[in-house]
């Protein structure tokens, strides 16, 4: 979509510098942009890329001199490139109308203006808001609500009575609603608990490709607002994710743990039962958090078991070194042998 320089600047809350009749087409990395495309600074040290960019439109702080450019001014200038490429870039449709092959039960309720891709099922009593698009092969099992502008895509998989709020995405492959893992031992084999719950998804979702996130056993899952789960990871069922929390891929949430807003996780970290993650922890990639046990609000850790990072860099440097202190150990030992 066409922007002008000016159009730009009043949507971001940047000042202008240079041409605000510029129109803006597209983004890109400096090296591959074209004159039409919009660039960003975020330091110094890389004016020089911008300089000999194409680009004529770039986003940059303060400070940094771009002679020849017209230029957004912005404290942020990576989130609001972020915010300029949402107002540019159009987005390729996920489905168009309703597609023949598509299967829409009877009582099932679909706004006019939502689409449903080839062989899609939607199943009955569910619900799907305007402006919705449902990818190829996807399926929403009876009872299910999902809210307005949403965009599932390909072989997306929604179990009964999943909810979905308003503009959350959910990429290929992901599959919510499904039985959590919970059992219970008794003469000599697994009895399946119950998993009545339901999983709720806030405003503003999106869910990675491949991700799957449980369905409550005898509570609900939750996922709040403005969340971001990337590719490859597990929810367990009951857990309560807050708002605007970051989980990055191949993370594990067993069973009813509980995160606050603002959660950072980075990837491969694992989650024990009922463990607890305040506002704004930070958990590192490949961290191991057991079970049952609280990171507070603010705190960065590392490591398994999970500790301060400053214990972790602490305790990782001796790591480094036993090698050279068992050979120290051994030339004391020798020496005491002799004596």
């Amino acid at each position: 979509m066409k922007r002008t320089a000016q159009e730009l600047a009043e949507a971001l809350g940047a000042k202008l510098e240079g041409d605000g009749a510029l129109e803006v087409t597209g983004v890109a990395a400096p090296e591959r942009a074209g004159t039409r495309d919009l660039i960003y600074v975020e330091a110094a040290k890389h004016a020089p890329r911008a300089a000999s960019s194409a680009a004529l439109c770039v986003i940059a702080s303060e400070g940094i001199e771009l002679p020849g450019k017209t230029i957004l001014r912005s404290t942020h200038p990576k989130l609001s490139f972020a915010k300029a490429a949402a107002l540019v870039l159009d987005r390729a449709p996920i489905a168009t109308g309703i597609h023949p092959t598509a299967i829409v039960a009877p009582l099932a309720r679909v706004a006019p203006t939502a689409s449903i891709g080839p062989y899609a099922v939607i199943g009955e009593d569910a619900h799907v808001g305007a402006g919705t698009q449902i990818g190829a092969h996807t399926v929403i099992g009876a009872g299910c609500w999902i809210g307005e502008n949403c965009r599932l895509h390909p072989r997306v998989t929604l179990y009964a009575g999943v909810r979905l709020g308003h503009r959350v995405e959910i990429h290929a492959g992901a599959v919510l609603g499904a039985d959590g893992f919970g059992y219970a031992f008794g003469e000599g084999k697994y009895w399946k608990f119950p998993q009545t719950g339901i999983l709720e998804i806030g405003d503003d979702v999106e869910i990675g490709a491949n991700t799957t996130i449980d369905r409550g056993s005898l509570d609900d899952t939750r996922i709040a607002e403005g969340t971001k789960l990337d590719n490859l990871v597990h929810v367990g069922h009951n857990c309560q994710i807050g708002a605007h929390t970051v989980i990055a891929a191949q993370a594990g949430l067993s069973g009813s743990c509980t995160f606050g807003n603002r959660v950072t996780v980075g990837g491969q970290a694992g989650f024990g039962e009922r463990c607890e993650l305040e506002d704004g922890a930070i958990i590192g990639g490949q961290s191991g958090v057991l079970g049952g046990k609280t990171i507070r609000t603010g705190q960065t850790v590392w490591g398994t078991p999970a500790r301060s990072l400053e214990k972790f860099k602490e305790q990782y440097a001796w790591y480094g070194r036993l090698p050279e202190l068992a050979g120290r150990i051994k030339e004391l030992e020798a020496k005491l042998a002799t004596k």
